[in-house]
């Protein structure tokens, strides 16, 4: 645990890529292979479920450091992270360590973290109050991290695997490959990561996704057009089908497996060849089109799925990469042979199959995909996405193979009404606003937003909030309407759930309108004509 504290010190103290990666190295060379796993497990973004409630961990610590309540809060809003509120305010630990206590990872998460799921409230207090004793403030930091279920350093997952390729001797993308899908962070998977020239036993693991550059210059710059595929961008969700060995599997971008989420996919990746894994999209499809991603939320997430619910909202993977055939991982290959085998592969299923070729947009000239691109949203989808036509299929993001080309987001001026602190970083500023249109006379909340702004416009806004609160309503203020914002968002739904009847997706601050005041701000007549 001490160990791995360090290394999370050292990542979260310094902005250098190769630094991040030498303080990995040192970590992975001289950890044992289990603590190592675990390591892993949490560096790569996967965490515990919160273990303990939040309520008990601030009585508890509040007890532990020996100070009233109120104070407590007033840190907790001042510092803005719990976790990092009660490592502050914990007493130092009154004895020196014991070079003989167990800095073993392994045995502080499965022996001391996760059996406190099953404590009673008792208990866990003993627990954790041990635990506090035995640690320093740093320790402590972390181990809060871990409980609360925010963990999370800045390192992301493919310096990971740069780190564990040195230190191993194997290939990147071979480690990363390894990484994917469903796997137990102890010793022997460990062993199985690092090791060299060993078959993955696991049929069933994906391959990681290859991701997208934004395109921000002209796309004429690409060179000729006749160089590039282009493809719709479309707004599902990304998914693997991966069929081996007699049995299919399919997995999300963010390595869930969807067993039982969408049964018409799976009913028809048994007709896939044996040793085939294909790259897609799911989509709400109905009548040879994509339903608004909207549609497709009403599945997201449910654990039952009724007869009505499939016939309203069908789906279907809009096929558009080959990564394996026959067995064979074909990657490296270029696109324009990967896409031959695709479209081989997919007008061989029956009639039918929720499995379809998503479209190729051809285009003689850039003109025709600039015309293209515009007309994106008629098609449901969110943009093109640019290919070259001998790209392999990368590990995540590579510059200069594939480009996302959207379309420019919807935006509208609104009014700062609400803002309450941020965390991290941000924690002691006002960083999450709430924002408002007009309806009548009245202002009316649309929007949630906390990105778009430098830190200079963050600090201006902050000193205008706590000038100009009208109200507080626990940690949100109430604000007076002075502050125009222009907010883009990609797409606009109804909602009943919204006092102003509509929803947004992803809202960010395009920009501080400081030649607008708040009378000037749009209606909600004229976000509705959006929809």
């Amino acid at each position: 645990m001490k160990a791995f504290a360090r290394l999370y010190t050292e990542l979260d103290e310094t902005t250098a890529t190769n630094e991040k990666v030498a303080a990995l190295v040192r970590y992975f060379r001289s950890a044992a292979a289990a603590d190592a796993a675990w390591a892993v497990h949490f560096l790569s973004g996967r965490r515990p479920k919160r273990l303990v409630r939040s309520g008990d961990l601030r009585a508890w610590a509040t007890e532990a450091a020996g100070i009233p309540e109120w104070l407590f809060d007033e840190s907790y809003q001042a510092v803005g992270d719990l976790a990092e509120t009660i490592a502050l305010l914990l007493p130092d630990v009154d004895h020196a360590p014991d070079p003989a206590d167990d800095d073993s990872l392994r045995a502080w998460v499965e022996e001391r973290l996760l059996p406190l799921r099953e404590l009673d409230p008792a208990g866990q207090r003993l627990a954790l109050l041990a635990a506090w004793s035995e640690l320093d403030g740093r320790e402590r930091y972390v181990w809060n991290k871990l409980i609360t279920g925010a963990f999370r350093v800045g390192a992301s997952q493919r310096l990971v695997v740069r780190a564990l390729a040195e230190v191993s001797g194997v290939a990147d993308e071979v480690v990363a490959h390894r990484m994917m899908g469903a796997w137990e962070p102890d010793a022997s998977f460990y062993l199985r990561l690092v090791a060299t020239g060993t078959e993955d036993a696991d049929r069933s693991r994906p391959y990681p996704f290859a991701l997208a550059y934004p395109l921000e210059s002209a796309p004429d710059e690409l060179g000729p057009v006749t160089e590039w595929q282009a493809e719709w961008k479309w707004d599902g969700i990304r998914a693997q089908v991966v069929r081996r060995a007699g049995s299919a599997w399919l997995w999300s971008r963010g390595e869930d497996l969807l067993t039982g989420r969408f049964p018409e996919v799976e009913q028809s990746a048994p007709f896939l060849p044996d040793g085939t894994v294909l790259d897609g999209e799911l989509l709400g499809w109905i009548d040879g089109a994509p339903l608004p991603f909207a549609q497709m939320q009403r599945r997201i997430g449910r654990k039952t799925l009724g007869r009505k619910i499939l016939e309203e909202v069908p789906v279907v993977l809009l096929a558009y990469d080959l990564l394996e055939r026959d067995g064979a991982d074909v990657r490296a290959e270029p696109l324009a042979r990967r896409r031959a085998a695709l479209e081989g592969i997919v007008r061989s299923l029956p009639g039918g199959a929720a499995i379809l070729l998503s479209p190729v947009v051809p285009a003689a000239a850039w003109d025709e995909l600039v015309a293209a691109r515009l007309a994106a949203r008629e098609h449901n989808a969110e943009g093109l996405m640019l290919k070259r036509l001998d790209s392999a299929y990368g590990v995540g993001r590579k510059r200069g193979d594939w480009w996302k080309w959207k379309v420019d987001p919807f935006a509208i001026d609104a009014v700062l009404i609400y803002a309450q602190p941020g965390s991290g970083r941000r924690a002691g500023l006002f960083t999450d606003y709430t924002f408002g249109v007009w309806d009548g006379d009245r202002l009316v909340p649309v929007a949630k937003a906390y990105s778009g702004l430098t830190d200079g416009e963050i600090a201006k806004v902050d000193a205008f909030i706590r000038r100009n609160t009208l109200d507080r309503h626990g940690p949100v203020r109430v604000v007076k309407p002075e502050l125009v914002f222009e907010l883009a968002f990609e797409g606009i739904q109804r909602s009943t759930r919204h006092r102003g009847g509509i929803a947004v997706r992803f809202p960010r601050m395009a920009r501080w309108r400081t030649d607008k005041r708040a009378e000037d701000a749009d209606t909600i007549e004229t976000v509705r004509a959006l929809l």
